[in-house]
């Protein structure tokens, strides 16, 4: 599954190409690369509270995304810890375009997005920002990647919430959650 990279854990931009061909980056720290995946850590620089349906997931200053992404899967996932590694929900986009380089991880961003809280109650989201619906939206691919995602999301997420206690355990990521 790869190891993580030496003590420095080299410095990365992640670039979201979002559908109206803006960008938005953030500095990060490559935990691992690999032919197909990588996972990034992100310290949560400013509190931000996303709502669904009446619902809010607030993340707070201090805490840290670890997050995963893969060239051959259509989506990427953020699994959300706070400043004392308490998993706080996740976070998957879905996505096409994943690319590697030594200085930057890229994909484009399809809009449609999905948080998930701590109890595995999900919310899907942007939907209201398809320029069309989302059966048609990309020719009904976002659609379909959505309808099969949700059901395989439970497995997908508990394996990998599992490897980030493990592999990413929050003690090895304290250099970086105080030196960052």
């Amino acid at each position: 599954m790869g190891t993580l990279v030496n003590q420095q854990f080299n410095r990365i931009i992640e670039r979201k190409i979002k559908y109206d061909s803006t960008i938005v980056e953030h500095a990060c720290r490559l935990l691992k690369a690999c032919d197909q995946t990588a996972v990034l850590f992100h310290k949560i620089q400013y509190t931000f509270t996303m709502t669904a349906e009446q619902v809010k997931l607030t993340i707070p200053k201090g805490s840290y995304t670890i997050a995963y992404y893969w060239k051959d899967r259509p989506y990427n996932l953020y699994i959300w810890r706070d400043g004392n590694g308490a998993y706080l929900g996740a976070y998957f986009n879905i996505v096409r375009q994943t690319k590697l380089t030594d200085q930057f991880l890229s994909f484009e961003d399809l809009i449609i997005d999905i948080m998930v809280l701590p109890d595995g109650t999900y919310f899907i989201l942007d939907e209201d920002e398809l320029p069309e619906p989302i059966e048609q939206f990309e020719n009904g691919t976002v659609h379909r990647t959505l309808q099969a995602f949700i059901h395989s999301m439970p497995v997908i997420l508990d394996q990998l919430i599992l490897e980030s206690e493990h592999t990413y355990a929050h003690q090895r990521l304290l250099p970086l959650l105080h030196g960052y």
